[in-house]
């Protein structure tokens, strides 16, 4: 990156000093605009086909009431939900990755979303709640999973290759009891459970919308101002400390954030899988930088959930696959490079 790439805003104390690169800036509107063109797109598609120009009439008030039942009632929220959902995890993944310094860290892989899955289940299968409910155990099971994990894992600094043996222990417990609640569940809970434990974004409403707006709009402002420290962060404890007042309270606020945006988007797509780990890689190679930038990070995690969910619905209609099944298969592959390309690595430095 040159210094005609890079816009410096100094501001006075007090202010947030803005580093922006115009590369990043530029990669974040085009993937922006490629996953909502690709949303709109799939408001038209599936068993009710309907033209761009139909489909945008709808969306404008116009349209017959099927069309609108159809765009407006079942597929709009679905597609929003997607986006947010896929934004969300590919936040948690990128500053999570950034903190620990290590490709491997996402709220997937270290059990974070194993945590959330467990707790909404618990209010499922045991309470036998479900909306707001739902997301409450979600939230609860995700941040004593990060608890967990954090006070496990600090015992001798953030390590991340400790931070990710540590949450695969755990996440390995925790699908125990997982699969001890599915046993011990009603058949049609377990056929809820199990929908809902793959990732899915079939029968959306206005709840799980809101939920992953609210999430997204409490978090946002929070990035914003601490997202800056990412890169000193990265450096390590002791240096971060050097280099910036508070290093430990910042880590902590943008650990709680990283788990809260898992944690409601699980809450509101169910554990939509690799999604937090891939998004950060791809956009950290696109950008050919050490760490992949926040903004870049939430289009791609946007553009991969909702053209997961596309295929998802199309590839064996009119059976329709949850969405985590088609981004495990597209996920698994880029976890076996990674641990590969960690090992190399490993050996050679």
């Amino acid at each position: 990156m040159t210094a005609r790439d890079t816009v410096v805003v100094h501001a006075a104390r007090g202010t947030v000093a803005l580093r922006l690169s115009r590369r990043s800036a530029l990669l974040t509107s085009a993937l922006w605009l490629a996953a909502l063109a690709l949303a709109v797109a799939s408001l038209g598609l599936g068993e009710f086909d309907l033209r761009l120009a139909d489909t945008l009439r709808v969306l404008g008030g116009g349209g017959t009431l099927i069309e609108y039942d159809v765009v407006v009632r079942d597929r709009l929220p679905r597609t929003v939900t997607g986006l947010g959902v896929g934004a969300a995890f590919a936040l948690s993944g990128a500053i999570l990755q950034r903190i620990a310094a290590n490709p491997l860290v996402s709220p997937d892989v270290i059990g974070v979303n194993a945590g959330a899955s467990f707790g909404a289940l618990l209010v499922m299968t045991v309470v036998g709640g479900a909306g707001a409910s739902l997301v409450f155990g979600a939230l609860a099971g995700a941040m004593l999973t990060s608890a967990a994990i954090v006070l496990v894992a600090l015992n001798r600094g953030l390590n991340g290759y400790r931070l990710v043996l540590v949450g695969i222990g755990i996440a390995a417990m925790l699908s125990s009891a997982i699969s001890y609640l599915l046993v011990r569940a009603e058949y049609h809970q377990v056929l809820s459970a199990a929908s809902w434990l793959t990732g899915s974004l079939a029968n959306r409403g206005a709840l799980h919308v809101t939920i992953i707006v609210a999430t997204l709009a409490a978090a946002v402002p929070v990035l914003l101002v601490l997202g800056r420290h990412l890169r000193v962060l990265e450096l390590g404890d002791d240096l971060a400390r050097t280099l910036i007042g508070g290093a430990h309270r910042i880590r902590l606020a943008l650990i709680i954030t990283a788990v809260a945006l898992a944690a409601m988007a699980t809450a509101a797509a169910g554990p939509i899988g690799f999604i937090a780990l891939v998004a950060p890689q791809i956009t950290r190679r696109l950008l050919a930088g050490r760490s992949a930038a926040l903004g870049p990070a939430a289009a791609t995690g946007a553009l991969l959930v909702t053209g997961a969910d596309l295929v998802a619905r199309l590839l064996f209609a009119p059976t329709e696959l949850p969405v985590g099944a088609v981004t495990g298969v597209l996920g698994a592959p880029v976890l076996l490079y990674l641990l590969a390309r960690a090992n190399r690595i490993g050996h050679t430095g």
